[in-house]
């Protein structure tokens, strides 16, 4: 018998399905196909089941083999020292515990310290064994704040591998141009190439890179098929120049605020206010000034009291005279006309005037007075909380330290929120254009004055590992709360954060804070024995985190 002459069906999915669901039932209620009820029902279900598992199992039709993957590409980077990838073996075999809450012990977490691990090594160019792929591959997958670091240091055989398991794909989607090589960017040919006749992905990726080393060469790319593009894929081309953004980018972004798509006109109208000296910004400043003034009137009223010589002492008061329409060039440069639900249209279009002119403009409007002095100002007919949240937003956007600072007030004054900041939202985003050095600083100094429990949000954009007097106001602030007996969870996620951003040389300081302390009259019950575990815990992860690093820089 010629057995190759015969292909042999494809396996029966349904087949197999209807076989398990009789077994499931029995033969007494179903029989399998061609049997009748009786004794032999059962036997006939296994001969069946039989028959079936061999078709599942080798029951293909023959076909041409599958072309051979190319070899894995070389990995150029240096390999890890090997204190460090057994320390990575390590930390990629942890699991978080199956008891789902409840006290955490002294052990440190290691899942929460990959992500530094990975930092470290990145920073240092390291490349990673190739026998622990897969499990960054598989850590990656569960835990998306992971896959950028783990994509950068897992390198290109991360993407040679995520080719051949649909569990990986992610890291395609994740890596623009899904992993494709770029052409030089010196090759203007392949670069042109690839923009006329690229995927998506491997567009933005090549309009990225191009941006961040040649800003113009990527603007003028761009402008070549920009009239062709879709309405989505423009306002994501137009994002990249968010790199590198700047003056001579204002023609082209002019241009843009005409576009038909009003994502794309709203996105070229922000990054234009992001240029102080844009056309745009002085329509808008024109517009904000003429919302803003000086109320002489509400001065002279005030000028009935007298200093210390007897003069008359005047208090200047900011009015304000939101604009009455949104008319069409209003729109044009990006206002939007629609209120939000809940919102006065008046309110929400002034905040739109004041937010995108330039900073410089109010110091020229206000009698030359400086950003704190501006601040400090009373403002009419509770227009203040309004103005001062478009100046928030401002500072934010031109990324403007003085103006800032003048928002965020003293760390130490009474109220929490200080002068203009109204959120914990918007007090994090105006110490994001403060330097590292200063934002620490700040952060402190509020922590020493208000406690830990509205700084978390704040401690989130500091740099890490903290500098020392953050490091030291953080201690104490949990020292204090220690002692007076305060409810020990509520500190567990600041706790957390100090284990992955104390600086690892405070772990010395600690040792004082390990023993169970005496509990207060009104303390949570076993809130003592909560704390030294705690404090223990914060130590033994603070001399690990000290140990990656010494293993990293390990010759």
């Amino acid at each position: 018998m010629n057995r190759t002459s015969a292909p042999v069906d494809a396996p029966s999915t349904g087949a197999w399905e209807g076989l398990v669901t009789t077994a499931l039932l029995g033969t007494d209620r179903r029989t399998p196909p061609g049997t009748g009820p009786g004794p032999e029902a059962p036997v006939a279900l296994l001969d069946a089941a039989a028959v079936e598992t061999v078709r599942r199992r080798a029951g293909l039709r023959p076909a041409r083999a599958a072309e051979r993957p190319q070899p894995a590409p070389e990995d150029p980077r240096p390999p890890l020292p090997p204190a460090a990838a057994r320390r990575l073996a390590l930390l990629l075999a942890d699991r978080p515990g199956a008891s789902g809450g409840g006290r955490r012990g002294t052990a440190p977490d290691l899942t929460e310290l990959l992500p530094q691990w990975l930092a470290a090594a990145n920073a240092r160019g390291f490349a990673p064994p190739p026998q622990v792929l897969p499990a960054l591959l598989d850590a990656a997958r569960g835990r998306t704040d992971l896959r950028p670091p783990v994509l950068e240091f897992a390198g290109p055989r991360a993407l040679w591998l995520a080719r051949l398991n649909p569990d990986w794909r992610f890291a395609l989607r994740s890596t623009p141009g899904g992993g494709a090589a770029l052409p030089h960017l010196e090759d203007d040919d392949g670069v042109r190439q690839l923009w006329q006749e690229g995927l998506f992905a491997e567009r933005v990726a090549l309009l990225s890179a191009l941006r961040s080393r040649d800003p113009a060469a990527a603007r003028d790319l761009l402008a070549t098929t920009w009239s062709t593009e879709r309405a989505e894929d423009r306002l994501m081309f137009l994002d990249s120049l968010r790199t590198g953004l700047g003056p001579d980018d204002e023609p082209f972004l002019e241009q843009a605020l005409a576009d038909r798509s009003r994502n794309v006109r709203a996105t070229s109208a922000e990054l234009l206010s992001a240029l102080p000296g844009s056309a745009l910004a002085a329509r808008m400043a024109v517009r904000a000034e003429a919302c803003v003034a000086i109320d002489h009137t509400q001065a002279a009223q005030a000028a009935g009291g007298t200093g210390s010589s007897g003069a008359t002492v005047a208090t200047p008061t900011i009015a304000v005279e939101a604009p009455h329409e949104c008319d069409a060039d209003m729109e044009r440069d990006g206002v939007v006309a629609k209120a939000p639900a809940g919102r006065g249209e008046r309110s929400w279009w002034f905040g739109q005037l004041v937010e995108a002119a330039p900073l410089g403009t109010w110091s020229r409007r206000l009698g030359g007075r400086t950003p704190q002095e501006i601040v400090a100002l009373p403002v009419t007919d509770d227009w203040q909380g309004e103005l001062h949240a478009a100046w928030c937003r401002a500072a934010v956007r031109q990324r403007d330290a003085e103006w800032s600072r003048a928002l965020l007030g003293e760390p130490s004054a009474p109220e929490a929120g200080g002068p203009g900041a109204v959120s914990l939202a918007e007090r994090a985003k105006l110490l994001g254009t403060l330097d590292a050095a200063e934002r620490a600083e700040w952060v402190a100094g509020f922590i020493a004055t208000h406690g830990l429990s509205e700084a978390f949000q704040l401690l989130g954009v500091c740099a890490v590992p903290w500098a020392p007097p953050l490091g030291r106001a953080v201690v104490d602030a949990l020292d204090i709360a220690r002692d007076a007996g305060s409810y020990p969870w509520s500190f567990s996620g600041v706790m957390g954060l100090a284990e992955r951003c104390l600086d690892p040389s405070e772990a010395g300081r600690l040792d004082a804070l390990l023993a169970v302390p005496d509990e207060p009259e009104n303390a949570s019950p076993g809130a003592g024995g909560y704390w030294a575990e705690a404090f223990q815990r914060l130590v033994t992860t603070l001399r690990l985190r000290a140990a990656m690093t010494e293993e990293l820089n390990a010759p």
